[in-house]
């Protein structure tokens, strides 16, 4: 498991100043790693509960997608549902942003997922609101700098069987078990512990949220993984 995430990062930033923002490169292709953003058009993704994206407040500029500040536009998801896949993305933010995102989003039980946080506050204390983390269920470790904007963040979520793990600029910091004991007791721990299955795995969205703060993204990739065997 670790094997396989850790080509997928590889794979994703050594090609990073040979390759154009938003594009694919060769050995990507070959890897079945596909875009969710071409720098363009964001038609991946929709509003929450719409057929369509938000009139405002998110918007593509440079290059980038953007959650603008200021505004509420509310979250976006994929159209595209997925059930075992590696999501790699980057980010940036200005420092005190606040921002995250989810996947195992079901429209059916609300704005609910397991949310990687992303928060622009470098020398920040670890926890279970920390950076990469599993939101208020599991703390990230050893997480390497968090960088402010105008430097990009790295991050990927990859998901096989019921294993989940989080990477950071590179680095693994948080890998768990869906439906563990583990996963389970914290949630019953936290503010999700009413939530029918959550902490467990689904087929379901993507989803990039709105927390006020303005948040931009690009290099927004997914591909798609057999959870019984590695995909290179």
């Amino acid at each position: 498991m670790i094997a396989a995430a850790f080509f997928a990062v590889v794979t994703i930033t050594s090609h990073a100043e040979d390759v154009k923002p938003n594009t694919l490169s060769p050995p990507e292709k070959a890897a079945g790693w596909q875009l969710l953003f071409d720098g363009k058009s964001a038609e991946a993704w929709r509003a929450f509960g719409k057929k369509s994206l938000p009139d405002q407040g998110w918007e593509v500029s440079e290059g980038w997608l953007i959650k603008k500040a200021g505004q509420k536009p509310g979250n976006i998801v994929t159209r595209d549902e997925f059930t075992d896949f590696e999501f790699s993305w980057e980010w940036r933010m200005a420092r005190g942003g606040n921002n995250g995102v989810k996947y195992f989003v079901d429209e059916k039980r609300g704005n609910l997922g397991h949310e990687y946080q992303m928060l622009s506050n470098p020398g920040g204390k670890p926890g279970k609101g920390a950076t990469a983390g599993f939101y208020a269920v599991l703390a990230p470790a050893d997480l390497p700098e968090i960088k402010v904007a105008p430097e990009s963040n790295h991050s990927l979520v990859s998901v096989k069987g019921n294993e989940v793990s989080h990477w950071l600029n590179g680095k693994l910091v948080l890998k768990y078990t869906c439906g563990s004991e583990t996963v389970l007791s914290n949630v019953a721990l936290s503010k999700f512990k009413k939530v029918p299955d959550f902490g467990r795995k689904m087929r379901a969205r993507i989803m990039l949220t709105d927390h006020g703060s303005e948040c931009a993204f690009r290099n927004l990739k997914i591909r798609e993984l057999s959870p019984e065997s590695d995909k290179e």
